[in-house]
């Protein structure tokens, strides 16, 4: 979508976008995080709930200065285990995702002068997953849990898009602090978590969330008790090392690894307890930064990475 088709910003600042919305007449006005077909609702008041009890950092995406060549020589050396799954995911008897619902929580006032188009970028992009256009996604499909379903699409799935603009985002957030502002995003989109369930608390430039950039990943996602969050820097302060320009422009490496770690918050939403390999390895760490390429939505074109295939046996950009 062109930057003409946004709303104003301003008409974003503390509202919920209901992930229903994001469907409606061919998803005209994603960018601005509303529908056209309804009003927002207010936020809910930040009322007793679920204090965070972070426990790990699970699908962690490296730098690509230290990862790309171990990666590219890994992924042509698995072979399926013999009884096993047929691939190096194997499942840990814990939930997937059946019918995922995203919201993004552009975390501090720091995102009111950003300039660089990072969130209607998001918007777009998880304007377009799960939608026809997306093949990308279907490749976690074949994941199944116990009930013997794995994620299923039919609709976008973007379900809410918050700026939380109140008061700064802190310079230097510690993984509670990035666990609490995910719980912070359920109370204002006035949600009950389910394990379909992500929160993605979006960090603005200049700020070092959990160390970033300076403690070599660009983003990781964890479940702190009540629902799966993922940790996502302002990656093109690491520029080329998080994906800037990697593909088509730079903001490639937003959507190379908050995709990463998407697809792993459906494939093991609770680590390690989903589909995860022998090492500790998930759906998108087998495959990151490998192979890189352009997916095409309904909403845009967007830099991705592949993610493993089971089926296949290898990385793959469709499913």
């Amino acid at each position: 979508m062109s930057e003409r088709n946004l709303a104003p910003r301003r008409l974003r600042r503390g509202m919920a976008v209901v992930g229903a919305l994001a469907l409606a007449a061919g998803l005209a006005a994603l960018g601005g995080g509303t529908a056209s077909a309804s009003a927002p609702h207010a936020a809910a008041p930040l009322a007793k709930h679920h204090k965070p009890q972070p426990h790990g950092r699970f699908g962690i995406v490296p730098m690509r200065s230290t990862s790309t060549a171990s990666t590219a020589s890994r992924v042509h050396t698995f072979s399926p285990e013999s009884g096993g799954t047929g691939g190096p995911l194997n499942y840990g008897g814990g939930p997937v995702q059946h019918n995922v619902q995203v919201y993004l929580v552009f975390w501090g006032s720091q995102w009111d002068s950003d300039s660089n188009g990072v969130e209607s970028y998001m918007q777009n992009l998880f304007s377009g997953l799960g939608t026809g256009s997306d093949s990308w996604s279907t490749v976690t499909s074949q994941y199944t849990d116990n009930s013997g379903s794995g994620p299923t699409f039919g609709g976008a799935v973007l379900a809410g898009t918050w700026v939380d603009d109140g008061s700064a985002a802190p310079q230097s957030a510690a993984q509670s602090d990035i666990a609490a502002e995910a719980e912070n995003g359920v109370s204002h989109f006035g949600i009950t978590p389910t394990g379909d369930t992500q929160i993605v608390v979006l960090s603005p430039s200049g700020t070092n969330p959990d160390g970033f950039p300076n403690s070599g990943f660009c983003a990781w996602h964890d479940y702190d008790g009540t629902v799966s969050y993922t940790n996502m820097p302002y990656v093109l302060d690491a520029g080329s090392s998080c994906g800037a320009n990697s593909v088509a422009n730079q903001l490639d490496g937003f959507s190379i690894v908050e995709g990463h770690e998407y697809a792993e918050s459906m494939t093991d939403p609770q680590p390690s307890s989903g589909w995860v390999a022998s090492d500790g390895e998930e759906t998108g760490d087998l495959c990151a930064w490998y192979n890189l390429g352009s997916i095409s939505l309904s909403t845009g074109s967007f830099a991705m990475q592949p993610t493993w295939s089971n089926s296949a046996n290898g990385c793959a950009m469709s499913g």
